[in-house]
This record gives C-alpha cells, structure tokens and sequence, in this order.
C-alpha cells in the first residue's frame, strides 16, 4: 500500500483491530484512500462483464481464529468464467458458508486455494460444491509451515484438478479472453 498507486480498496468487515489493521488504517488515512467495506451478499461492478460477489464475511463473526475465519471470500465473475477466492478461511468458515449459500452459486472454474493450502481448509466437501477445474495454491518456498498440505493436494488431485503453486514456478498469471478460455502461466 506504501509503494502502489491505489484507486480503491475493497476489505470484509473488521471483527479484530489487530496491528496490521491500525497500521492499514494508518496508510489508508495518510494517502487519503477510498475504501469500501464489504459484507455477505454485496456485488461489485468491475466493468462491463465483470463483477464481484461477496459471499463473506457474514453479519455473524467466527470467533474461533477471528481474523482468518472472517476473511474476504469473493466470487468473481466475466461473462461465462468465474473464479473464487477464499482469503486464509479453515473449515468452520467453509462449513458454514456452505449452509449460508447456494450451491450453485460456489461453482466456479478456478478456486484460489484458502489459507496457503493448509491442512484447516479446502475440505472434500467444500471442493464437491466448487467443482473448481484448476487450483491456485499462492506459498512461500520452504515456509515453516509445511504448506501446501500433502492431504490438500491429494484432496485436489482425486478430483483431476489442475494445480499451480507460486512456491513450485513463482508468480501465476492468468488471462481470460472474451470467449471465456483461460490461459495461465508460471513467470
């Protein structure tokens, strides 16, 4: 935020004043930005085509591991392709997203894999919802915490999903054209 223009910053609603959010707050109020505060069942036009769906946060906080289990999760859609993403949410959050929205509405072409691949999210049951086709896992090489999880790739794998992972190939770019096929390279 110190070192990129910002037109716009899109967050889900805050249930912890953490450091890292006095330090946002802080950024937000010296560069004067526009910021826009999001719950459960907001859409955001892009532009023509493109669009965001707020699938959570939810009114109702997570208590347990508050900051994660509140984290943005949004649906992005552009003309027939659509992709998720899951912020760093576990299991209790995904369950209950699960109970809170339409199926039909979770299915998405590409799912930006929750909380780095840990073995707390990305349950079967959520992946049997998604129907994702391909897997973005975004992991530091050799982070301390063993992610990705071996049970989440195997997870993945069962269902043939084509995974990409920032530790193995560095940063995934993903183009989508008019006609909705998706191009994704490692760079």
């Amino acid at each position: 935020m110190e070192k990129l223009r910002i037109e716009k910053i899109i967050i889900g609603t805050q249930y912890e004043n953490s450091e890292n959010y006095k330090k946002f707050v802080e950024i937000v109020k010296s560069k004067n930005l526009n910021v826009l505060i999001v719950q459960k069942g907001k859409r955001i036009n892009i532009e023509k085509d493109i669009y965001i769906d707020v699938l959570w946060p939810s009114t109702e906080k997570i208590e347990e591991n508050i900051l994660n289990n509140n984290a943005l999760v949004f649906k992005m859609v552009y003309k027939n392709f659509s992709m998720l993403f899951t912020g760093d949410i576990e299991k209790v959050a995904e369950e209950k997203i699960l109970k809170e929205i339409n199926p039909a509405i979770l299915k998405s072409d590409i799912l930006k894999v929750a909380h780095h691949g840990s073995k707390t999210s990305t349950t079967q049951e959520f992946l049997d919802n998604v129907e994702p086709k391909i897997a973005l896992i975004g992991v530091g090489k050799d982070n301390n915490f063993g992610h990705p999880s071996g049970e989440v790739i195997e997870r993945l794998k069962s269902k043939d999903i084509k995974i990409y992972r920032t530790d193995e190939k560095g940063e995934i770019v993903l183009e989508v054209n008019k006609g909705g096929k998706i191009t994704i390279n490692n760079k």
